[in-house]
C-alpha cells in the first residue's frame, strides 16, 4: 500500500477509535458519582501567584565565599497581601546549566541562624520553594529576607534573580 493512501486510512481509523471511546465513556461518566461542591465563604489566597515583583539581579560569583542577597518588598496596598520571597539562580542560555550541587543557598531565620534551603531545578534554573516561603504581609508592612549564596563549583556561571511572588 502506498503512503499516500495509508495516511488517510490511518487518520480515519484514529477518528473512529476516538469516537467509539467517547461513546462508551459517555454513559459511564454520566453514571459516576460527582463530588459535592463547596463554596468558600471567606477569601483565600490563590495557590498560584498572580504576579511577581522582580528585584535587581546580580552575577553568581564563583569564588567559594558566601554572598548575601536581601529580598525587600513593601506592601503599599491598603490590605494584607500574601507574598513569598524566591531566589532564581539562572544558567546562561547557552549553558552550561547549573546543578543544585553547584550552589548552597541558606536563609536567615527569625532567630538569626542560617538554615539550608533546598533548591528545585527546571530548564537550567534553580529556584527556592514558594509554598514554604509564603506569608501574609500587613498593609504598609515591609518584608526583608536575607539569603546567603555560596557557589561550590568554581566553573559555575549564572545570575541571581531575587523576586517576590504576589498572591
Amino acid at each position: 500500500m502506498s503512503s499516500s493512501t495509508s495516511r488517510p486510512r490511518i487518520a480515519l481509523l484514529a477518528v473512529a477509535v476516538a469516537t467509539a471511546g467517547l461513546a462508551l465513556a459517555g454513559p459511564a461518566a454520566a453514571a459516576a458519582p460527582r463530588a459535592a461542591s463547596t463554596v468558600a465563604t471567606s477569601p483565600q489566597a490563590s495557590a498560584i501567584p498572580v504576579g511577581f515583583a522582580d528585584l535587581a539581579t546580580v552575577p553568581l560569583t564563583a569564588d567559594g565565599r558566601s554572598h548575601e542577597v536581601t529580598l525587600a518588598y513593601r506592601n503599599d496596598s491598603g490590605a494584607a497581601r500574601t507574598v513569598a520571597p524566591q531566589l532564581l539562580l539562572e544558567s546562561p542560555d547557552s549553558g552550561p546549566f547549573l546543578d543544585p550541587a553547584d550552589v548552597e543557598v541558606e536563609h536567615r531565620t527569625a532567630g538569626g541562624c542560617w538554615e539550608t534551603v533546598a533548591l528545585g531545578s527546571q530548564t537550567g534554573t534553580l529556584f527556592t520553594d514558594l509554598s514554604a516561603a509564603r506569608r501574609t504581609l500587613r498593609a504598609g508592612a515591609t518584608l526583608a529576607e536575607l539569603y546567603r549564596v555560596t557557589v561550590t563549583d568554581p566553573a559555575a556561571v549564572g545570575t541571581v534573580h531575587p523576586r517576590i511572588a504576589l498572591y
